[in-house]
């Protein structure tokens, strides 16, 4: 069967790989839905990933169908759909340098642990919303990382997948107001649609005054002059811009979560924003909420639905790859198997 797979650096090719065997304790999975990630592209122009040596499967966004079990397979049955918990394989993580990737056919979970590898979806969700699930968990991560709560103000940079995702958790946990913010009209128009009460355009608005007509301005403190009284700011776009607005925008104690994965340094100065008590927290992954999500996704299909900008089926994976990693080109892009 074919794999799509990393074979160099800037290097992304169909690989011809045997169909996975099934042992007693083992499930076969066949995919039927994957997205494609921005770390995709970066596993590539980094010719994969260590400690695997040579060539690295991709696809760690899957959604699939179970068809097959060993004999003392137990916890799924043979026909459900389900989510995927591509940390807690046995032979690697599922598409991020482990032994298989989820843009291939079929995928085997060895030794499942029921609860713990899967996670069985209702039917009629479709394919390529079950496939946000994994993304959707580490917006839920950063979400949690952040502490939010009801009666919250907060903002996200960067309507993409993960900021939008955020946007729905944020306002399931009750926050009051949640702005967005972006540079294109078309990623805030879906902002809006998935619940943001509120988007600025960074290329033309000032981000720190539409906050404080937004949120109003922050209580008598020192530091606190002149800044809006947003208590959470999630950094899900990963450009430096971002922080500088923070560290020049937040009241004193608000909380900045960064989910976003920054790929140049950042320049920080503390001494300017010792006064403010900042507490700045990163957001890796999704220690325990990968299925924390899923009933989110399910109650809010339409919603998170919207996420979604691009389906190409398996044929084009290399295509959809190309598609996700062009900048400005696409939201969220999934590949779908027929």
């Amino acid at each position: 069967m074919k794999s799509v797979t990393v074979t160099g650096p800037d290097r992304i090719e169909w690989v011809e790989v045997d169909e996975p065997e099934v042992g007693p304790r083992d499930v076969l999975l066949q995919i039927k839905a994957c997205g494609i990630c921005g770390s995709d592209a970066m596993y590539a122009h980094m010719g994969g990933i260590p400690p695997r040596q040579g060539a690295t499967p991709l696809g760690h966004e899957p959604a699939a169908e179970v068809v097959a079990m060993g004999e003392d397979a137990v916890g799924v049955a043979i026909g459900d759909h389900v989510v995927i918990d591509t940390m807690r394989f046995t032979d690697g993580l599922l598409g991020s340098g482990g032994a298989q990737g989820a843009l291939t056919p079929f995928v085997v979970v060895k030794d499942n642990e029921p609860g713990v590898q899967l996670r069985v979806i209702p039917k009629e969700l479709p394919w390529h919303v079950a496939a946000l699930n994994e993304p959707m968990a580490v917006a839920h991560h950063a979400v949690n990382r952040s502490d939010a709560k009801a009666g919250d103000r907060a903002v996200v940079f960067g309507a993409g997948p993960i900021g939008l995702g955020a946007t729905i958790s944020l306002k399931a946990a009750g926050v009051a107001h949640v702005v967005v913010v972006d540079v294109q009209p078309s990623r805030l128009e879906i902002a809006l649609e998935v619940g943001a009460d509120a988007v600025i355009d960074s290329s033309s608005e000032d981000v720190s005054a539409r906050l404080i007509e937004l949120h109003g301005n922050a209580p008598e403190a020192f530091g606190n002059e002149g800044r809006p009284a947003t208590d959470v700011f999630i950094d899900a776009a990963g450009v430096a811009s971002v922080i500088e607005t923070v560290l020049a925008t937040a009241k004193h104690g608000a909380v900045l979560t960064i989910p976003a994965v920054h790929k140049r340094p950042v320049e920080v100065d503390f001494g300017a924003i010792l006064m403010q008590e900042l507490d700045i927290r990163m957001s890796m992954g999704y220690p325990t909420e990968i299925f924390e999500v899923t009933d989110a996704i399910i109650a809010n299909a339409d919603k998170y639905a919207k996420i979604v900008s691009h389906t190409l089926p398996f044929d084009q994976a290399l295509e959809a790859l190309e598609l996700a990693s062009t900048p400005g080109a696409a939201n969220k892009v999934v590949v779908v198997f027929e």
